[in-house]
């Protein structure tokens, strides 16, 4: 694991993982639910792609648009009356690229129990320039045992995310070579 405190590049200088790490809080209503009566996946999906957006733009120091998201996993069922909290913080970072790990949990808006994790993902931002073209990005600067654990995970996340884009396209380089049409 190698992890710089200046970029490079550009000796743009490290951020710390604390620096955008962000909270989202959303109370859920009858209007963000499905026909089941629980809350609909895309609901919560676009809470965890708001959430992780401004903690990359924050980190970013300007805007940063979703490239991809990754693992989304919805563990449990959230309910009209829950609170739910969005957790968020930049776990990587590459040239201009940055994985943003992100946690869902909830509670009930009126009970003191302890709010269970109801979901989770990972997304990957890119930071723009005001063109809309790719610029550079602070090194993220882990700061404890959990956050380079987490610097190691996305690594391994981004290298599979590589391959896999790799092997498809070599694929269908094959397929065309073979005369296949889609």
């Amino acid at each position: 694991m190698t992890i710089q405190d200046r970029n490079p590049e550009t000796d743009i200088p490290g951020k710390t993982t604390s620096a955008s790490r962000t909270t989202l809080s959303h109370i859920m209503t009858g209007s963000d639910t499905n026909l089941l009566g629980t809350v609909h996946g895309g609901v919560i999906m676009k809470l965890v792609d708001d959430v992780a957006g401004a903690v990359a733009g924050r980190h970013s120091g300007g805007p940063a648009v979703t490239a991809s998201m990754d693992e989304m996993a919805f563990l449990e069922p959230v309910r009209v009356g829950d609170l739910v909290h969005v957790k968020a913080q930049v776990n990587w970072t590459g040239r201009s690229s940055m994985e943003v790990g992100v946690r869902v949990l909830a509670e009930r808006w009126n009970e003191s129990t302890p709010a269970v994790q109801v979901g989770s993902a990972y997304l990957v931002f890119a930071a723009v320039d005001a063109d809309g073209k790719p610029r550079h990005v602070p090194p993220v600067l882990p700061e404890t045992e959990r956050d380079r654990r987490r610097y190691q995970e996305a690594q391994i996340r981004r290298t599979h995310r590589l391959a896999r884009r790799r092997a498809i396209m070599e694929l269908r380089e094959k397929r065309a070579a073979d005369g296949i049409e889609d």
